[in-house]
């Protein structure tokens, strides 16, 4: 048997076996990225060896590229004005203050940290480590306990952020000699990456939800080729950026905003019933994104495991934590929060799969400093995995039962403010709904 039908093979096993016992797990410490990331690592070149980078290049980053993009489109798809109107002071500030000092820590963070870089592949470092995926510690938004503001703001910065850090990935990328976006250079990459792609974007998300709309109240279109619809729209919008030399990712992440505005504030929408219409896309993104992780285990993380060093390792618990929880800090200064809750929200900042993906993009551009920087990367989001995973059942736990005590002698806690919720963006960890 080919090496490419044991990978099948691995991966459709690992993939039913969680799903048969998910509702089990989604309880436990044991998340289902551990899961997924630990089967890549017993299939990858430190044990199994069934699937590795060198042999696998080109269907292991398209699968990465795809699910990132399918990714961005349901999260920005799911984002309402409403979520940064009502109680939208912690994901405003969260994305507004916080990442950028996230990303510019991370920076400076690698100078003394990671010699050999240059400033813009240390540049590099911060920006593909600043994005985070709830996803990877899910029960810390699920959990009925923790306060709904924490759980729509840490919800909404994950869903916004890995697409709002692709402008400073691509510029970075830009700076650096030899690579395919230095050929266009910084002021071309602006144009055809950032305004092309999103005008791009916009164009083909709006009209997709427009025609959707239309359709739907011709009654043309059935119930199961609507939820087809969507990943198309994705698609469509992500290569028609590619042909034209643009973001890919950056049209994707636009056209999920413009599709989810239009199919809003269409005409013929039923604003009492709930639309289901993104609940395929979704979870196909789930599964993709499973399955990608299950890919990192095994041709990045495996890999990395065998070149630690000191350096590498302090690095990705920094990153976890001062790079994370110091500009959360200090982007919530004044916000009224209590310091629990700062930590909580400083805390659960995981690395996922958009940390991958951009790595990946970079092994392909093949910047000179790209065997640190891809293991500094595969340890971080290796060592958030872990850790994220083992702690948010117990620290939800602990938080919610913080925030009980308080807020029943303190009845204006900050804390408690109302907001319309929104559905988890659910990725990897469990049911994505509260289920019966």
């Amino acid at each position: 048997m080919s090496s490419g039908a044991w990978t099948g093979a691995a991966v459709a096993t690992v993939t039913a076996a969680y799903a048969l016992g998910s509702r089990r797990l989604s309880t436990t410490p044991i998340s289902s990225a551990m899961v997924f990331v630990g089967a890549g690592l017993l299939i990858g070149p430190a044990v199994l060896d069934i699937v590795d980078l060198a042999h696998d290049a080109a269907p292991i980053v398209a699968l990465l590229e795809v699910t990132l993009a399918l990714v961005l489109f349901t999260d920005a798809m799911t984002v309402r004005r409403r979520d940064l109107r009502t109680g939208g002071f912690l994901p405003g500030r969260l994305l507004g203050i916080g990442l950028p000092l996230s990303i510019g820590a991370g920076w400076l963070l690698a100078w003394p940290l990671l010699p050999g870089l240059t400033m813009w592949e240390l540049a590099l470092v911060g920006a593909i480590l600043a994005p985070t995926d709830a996803a990877l510690g899910k029960t810390s938004i699920t959990h009925p306990r923790v306060p709904a503001l924490v759980r729509h703001g840490l919800n909404v910065e994950s869903g916004l952020n890995d697409g709002m850090v692709l402008p400073f990935f691509l510029l970075f990328l830009a700076a650096i000699p030899g690579t395919h976006y230095a050929e266009e250079g910084v002021v071309g990459i602006f144009w055809r990456a950032l305004v092309l792609s999103t005008a791009l974007g916009l164009l083909v998300g709006w009209v997709g939800g427009r025609l959707l709309q239309w359709s739907r109240a011709k009654g043309w279109i059935t119930r199961e080729w609507r939820h087809v619809y969507l990943p198309a729209v994705a698609a469509g919008a992500y290569e028609l950026a590619v042909v034209t030399d643009g973001s890919g990712f950056i049209a994707a992440w636009v056209a999920g905003f413009a599709c989810g505005f239009a199919l809003r504030h269409g005409v013929e929408s039923d604003k009492r019933r709930p639309d289901h219409t993104a609940e395929f896309a979704e979870n196909l993104g789930g599964l993709l994104a499973a399955i990608s992780l299950l890919v990192f285990g095994a041709v990045l993380l495996g890999p990395a495991l065998g070149h630690l060093s000191w350096r590498i390792v302090l690095y990705a618990v920094l990153s976890l934590t001062v790079v994370r929880m110091l500009p959360v800090a200090l982007s919530l200064v004044g916000s009224g929060l209590r310091l629990p809750t700062v930590a909580y929200i400083g805390w659960f900042g995981p690395r996922g799969l958009a940390s991958v993906v951009l790595a990946l993009l970079v092994v392909e551009e093949h910047v000179p400093g790209v065997e640190l920087l891809g293991r500094v990367v595969a340890i971080t989001v290796g060592l958030s995995v872990l850790l994220h995973g083992v702690s948010s059942v117990s620290l939800a736990e602990r938080y919610g039962r913080w925030h009980e005590k308080v807020s029943a002698t303190s009845p204006d806690l900050r804390e408690g403010s109302p907001v319309l919720d929104t559905p988890v963006r659910g990725r990897l960890g469990g049911p994505d709904r509260t289920e019966t």
